[in-house]
């Protein structure tokens, strides 16, 4: 009978120790938060897993090594020798247990925690404690000791929905865990133990008596000295959790929503400078009004690299309509396309900033443009006409040009250009009569600060260099006079001088102000308004968006100088275009409204067109469509063989800037 009772007991021993060694693990791989990164990898923006919980990925070489420390020494100072269970710490704990007829110390390693987090079994029962040992055992001969150790400091709790070091750091002191005093690091420690029971903003008391046993078993052990436990005593303890980043809110959810299963983002975005002007536009939102929102854009023009993105001056707030990303919002641009104007005048020779411009009341076919302060200038040079943001000057110039020209430029630049339903474009697109969106008319500016080359600007860190469209927006030359004429504007209001070309905006009625800026390497775009389109009063570009474009360059520290644009030409008194009613220059041929029969040459082609003008002064220079045709040095007549039939519009131009304009058929 008694070797049948060793041979029961025999079996029951290899029993238990096959169960006990026969776990399978549990898979460590666990979903983590979506985190959005700056250039430097840190946390702009998170979004929890799918049920709430702040869970971001942590590995131990990414922390503080005293935290990891006082880690090992309070909760597993043998961790890297044990199998899994530390038979002396289970040993002391079942010993408590039994003299004292409850749980003392649990004995747990980190692996054991690790298998009751990973499966959730209970704590406080022999039962679930062998359980804890059998998936701990199998975690061990699964796992590397790193990986096991990076799970646990990924899952461990710390209060509420936050699990891993990383969130409870973030939360509860608002910053990484890379360097942590040691105050915050023992309450670290202390946390996992009892999550809501000791949580900082809810138990405040329970929260410093366990960070404070931390640091008098860390003194014990000889981690620390006396005079260090009793500095970090004396501490207080955080009673607020704060909220984890949000920075650069509406960028890293349309990155996140394009690509919802991609963990991790990193972005060419300066994480501090995104951090100094989410503040400041939220302050001057304040400062406009409970509705108005800001939006912001700033970029490395030379690099091609996005270095901040502000979308809205307060994303969640309710009232400002905060989820709106501004930046894409489509918007009256004011008088923010006149530079390309300006540009495309010098470029064609139709203007040039050494010349000189009438502004005067004048009539377009219909349309009447007045100038904001309803007041005109007289005759103007042309540089000063942009630096003032006149408007009948603009319009003179975009009818010379064409306003299609205008619309193929924008498109060169990445632009789509809205128009109103059923419109056709008109003169009206010089002072903002067409729909663009921030980030638009920011590829614009880009393209006049890097000599007319469309602006390739990428935002994720490590991409591939952009290559910038071959076709140019604008001639370099003519891009840099307009740079070096905006530079040299006076201040509006508290905008920046000489150094950085600026453009102010307004939109009719006061909806959107706007200020877009660049000097040799940044380039800065600024709207305000409310996002819901209704009118600021009293809102322009100079008063609300200029002096936020001059803080946002103060920010960005000592910029480069523009490139030197090409050698004046001499002064060009003649050139005024257009504006005083005088004798100038008449289409004879074809007359306005004609039908143009154009027949065939004899090899099959459309036969040329002679155009004829009246009165002037030559040289004269023909358009059709706004395209320049031709130049006549002498002549009142010019051969013109036109590509296809339809409608076209003729203009010409005289010396003095004088213009006259028909449409004809041709057929």
């Amino acid at each position: 009978m008694r070797r049948w009772g060793v041979a029961a007991g025999l079996a029951l021993l290899l029993g238990g120790l096959s169960w006990l060694f026969g776990g399978t693990a549990p898979v460590l791989e666990v979903p983590v938060a979506v985190e959005v990164l700056d250039r430097d990898e840190r946390l702009l923006r998170a979004f929890p897993v799918e049920d709430g919980r702040w869970r971001l990925a942590t590995s131990a070489a990414a922390l503080d090594p005293d935290y990891l420390a006082l880690l090992l020494t309070i909760e597993d100072r043998r961790f890297e020798r044990h199998p899994g269970v530390d038979p002396r710490a289970l040993a002391r704990a079942a010993w408590q247990w039994a003299t004292r007829g409850r749980i003392v110390s649990g004995g747990s390693t980190l692996t054991m925690q690790l298998a009751r987090l990973r499966a959730g079994h209970p704590t406080r029962t022999p039962a679930a404690k062998l359980a804890q040992i059998r998936t701990a055992l199998a975690l061990e001969r699964a796992y590397p000791k790193s990986r096991i150790l990076d799970a646990y400091l990924t899952l461990a709790p710390f209060g509420g929905n936050l699990e891993g070091v990383r969130a409870g750091a973030l939360a509860w002191f608002g910053k990484e865990p890379r360097r942590l005093d040691l105050a915050e690091a023992a309450l670290l420690v202390a946390l996992p133990q009892a999550p809501e029971a000791r949580r900082p903003d809810r138990h405040p008391e329970a929260a410093r008596r366990a960070r404070d046993r931390v640091l008098s078993l860390a003194e014990a052990a000889g981690l620390i000295d006396a005079r260090a436990r009793a500095r970090a005593a004396a501490t207080p303890v955080p009673r607020a959790r704060r909220a984890l980043p949000a920075r650069a809110a509406h960028l890293a959810a349309r990155l996140h929503r394009a690509e919802p299963a991609r963990v991790h983002h990193q972005l060419t975005l300066d994480g501090a400078l995104q951090a100094r002007l989410e503040p400041l536009a939220l302050a001057r939102a304040r400062g406009l009004g409970p509705r108005v929102s800001v939006a912001l854009l700033v970029a490395d023009h030379r690099a091609g690299t996005l270095l901040a993105h502000v979308g809205a001056a307060a994303p969640f707030d309710q009232g400002r309509r905060g989820w709106v990303d501004m930046t894409r919002a489509v918007r009256s641009p004011g008088s923010t396309l006149k530079p390309l104007i300006y540009a495309l005048a010098f470029e064609a020779g139709v203007a040039d900033p050494a010349g000189w411009i009438e502004d005067r009341a004048r009539d377009f076919h219909g349309y009447a443009p007045r100038n904001l302060d309803r007041d005109y200038q007289g005759r103007v040079a042309v540089a000063q006409a942009l630096q003032r943001s006149l408007n009948v000057p603009a319009v003179t110039l975009l009818e010379a040009l064409g306003p299609q020209r205008l619309l193929g430029r924008l498109r060169r630049a990445g632009v789509a250009p809205r128009l109103p339903s059923g419109a056709r474009p008109g003169l009206a697109l010089a002072l903002g009569g067409v729909g663009l969106s921030l980030e638009e008319l920011f590829a614009l500016y880009g393209a006049l600060a890097n000599d007319g080359r469309p602006l390739a600007l990428h935002h994720r860190r490590g991409a591939a260099p952009a290559t910038s469209p071959g076709t140019p927006l604008v001639a370099a030359g003519a891009a840099r006079r307009v740079g070096a004429i905006l530079a040299a504007a006076p201040p509006v209001g508290t905008a920046p001088g000489r150094g950085i070309a600026h453009k102010t905006g307004t939109s009719y009625g006061h909806r959107d102000a706007w200020a877009l800026g660049y000097d040799g390497r940044h380039l800065v775009g600024v709207w305000v308004g409310r996002a819901d389109g209704a009118p600021v009063p009293g809102l322009t570009g100079a008063g609300a968006a200029a002096p936020l474009l001059r803080d946002v360059f103060a920010r960005l520290g000592p910029g480069s100088p523009l490139p030197e644009p090409p050698p004046a030409r001499a002064p060009a008194p003649a050139l005024t275009l257009a504006g005083v009613p005088r004798a100038g220059p008449r289409i004879a041929y074809p007359p306005a409204g004609s039908r143009v029969a154009l027949g065939l040459d004899g090899d099959g082609a459309a036969a040329l067109l002679r155009l004829r003008v009246h009165e002037g002064r030559a040289p004269f220079q023909w358009f059709a469509d706004g395209v320049p045709i031709g130049r006549a040095p002498v002549a009142r007549t010019l051969d013109w063989w036109p590509r296809e039939p339809g409608y076209v519009d003729l203009a010409v131009v005289d010396a003095r800037g004088e213009s006259d304009r028909v449409r004809v058929w041709l057929e």
